[in-house]
This record gives structure tokens, sequence and C-alpha cells, in this order.
């Protein structure tokens, strides 16, 4: 005959087993569902802590080579690099539509956005292996008395603006049309975002000598009210 004391503890650890059983399939159950919503392809809403506000957008026209400022209520990111790049997108989204005066490719444009502050601080000199002279290279100038680069006499900030090559792609070619589109995105910059002051930018993080076959995007452009701006379509 089993001793009762023996029998006693067989039934404790036989309800503790069904216990930790209980808990791991409650565990295991909460983590498939968190999976599931981490893989669901519903888009991402914006951040319900972002207000709409009035925000100005410079729209192009592609009949009479125009950018013109409007007025849009969009709810922004408040972080600034994040807010830069929402408030690109939805520039770009205005001109995926059939009617746009300025049609564009649908699709994520911009993949980045980076924000340095100026004025940069000039290359190290660097020794005849390439190497950088010196222990570390500076970010921002001490004394720019003298340096050319624009960038080390600039205030405000530098937006580094990484865009999808298969949107770049996809982007239509010509001059009027490749300048409207980069005037449209420095003009909104100007109005919305007045502390970028100067624009770069790359595709899928590597430099790109044109957008779209014409218009130079290996180069610093300057943040500039481009409203009323007028492309002279013989440009073409």
């Amino acid at each position: 005959m089993i001793p009762r004391y023996q029998r006693i503890l067989f039934a404790v650890l036989l309800l503790a087993c069904i216990g930790m059983g209980i808990v791991l399939w409650n565990h295991q159950r909460h983590n498939y569902s968190l999976r599931d919503e981490a893989t669901t392809d519903a888009p991402i809403e914006a951040p319900s802590y972002a207000a709409a506000e009035s925000v100005t957008l410079a729209l192009a026209n592609d009949s009479d080579g125009s950018i013109t400022p409007t007025t849009r209520d969009i709810a922004l990111p408040s972080t600034p690099a994040v807010r830069v790049r929402a408030l690109l997108e939805h520039l770009l989204a205005e001109y995926t539509s059939r009617k746009s005066p300025h049609p564009l490719g649908g699709g994520v444009a911009v993949e980045d956005v980076y924000l340095i502050d100026l004025p940069l601080s000039a290359p190290a000199p660097r020794n005849a292996d390439g190497s950088f002279a010196g222990s570390s290279l500076p970010t921002r100038a001490a004394d720019t008395t003298g340096i050319t680069d624009p960038l080390t006499r600039a205030t405000g900030q530098l937006a580094v603006i990484n865009l999808r090559s298969a949107w770049c792609d996809a982007h239509p070619s010509g001059i009027t049309v490749e300048t409207l589109t980069i005037d449209s995105i420095l003009g909104t910059l100007h109005a919305a975002i007045p502390q970028v002051t100067e624009v770069r930018f790359l595709v899928d993080g590597q430099p790109r000598s044109t957008l779209a076959g014409n218009v130079e995007l290996d180069r610093t452009y300057d943040v500039v009210d481009t409203s009323n701006v007028v492309t002279p379509a013989q440009h073409e």
C-alpha cells in the first residue's frame, strides 16, 4: 500500500505539471498573436499623436512650368528627420493622380532622410596612403575663413534625401519635368521646414549623376522659395 504522504506528494506534483502546462500554452498563444500582428499587410497608420496641421506644398504644373504654393492639412510626426520624410512622401503622392498637372509614378520615393547641422568642417588633410591625418575628422567648422566649400559657410541644416532607385528610374525624362520635381521638393522644404537650408540627394545610398537623364542630382541645392518659377518648355 502506498503511504499517504507519497499520495499527497504525487497529487501536488501532478497539479504543478498541469498548472505549468496551462501557463506555457497561454504564453505560446500570446506569442502567435503578436507574430500575426507584426506580419500583417495592413498599411501603417499615421501616429495617433500627430495632429493635422496646415502645411504649404510647392506643387508643380507641367503645362506652364510653374510652382504654386498650396495648403494641405497633413498629420506629420514631430521627430525632425521623420517629419521631413513624411512631408516629402505627402508631396510626391500628390503627383500620383492621373489628373495631376505633374504626373509621376507611384510607390515609395524616399527611403531615408538625414539631417546634418551646418556649417560642415573642411576635410582633414590626407596622408600619402589616403588615410586622414590626425586622430579624428571634425564634423563642425570652428573657423571657416578662406574655405570655399559652400557647406562650410552655410547655416541651418543639410537634408540628405535618400531616394529609391525604382522611383527615380520610373520618373519621366526631360529637363522641364525633372527640374519641376526638384523645385517642388525645394520649395516645399523652404515653406514647411525652414531650418533646412541645403539639400543633397542620394539614390539607394549612393550618388547618382541625374534624376532621369537630364537634371543633376549629384550637387548641393539651396533650399529657396521656388513658387512662381517658370521652367521654359523650349529647354526640353
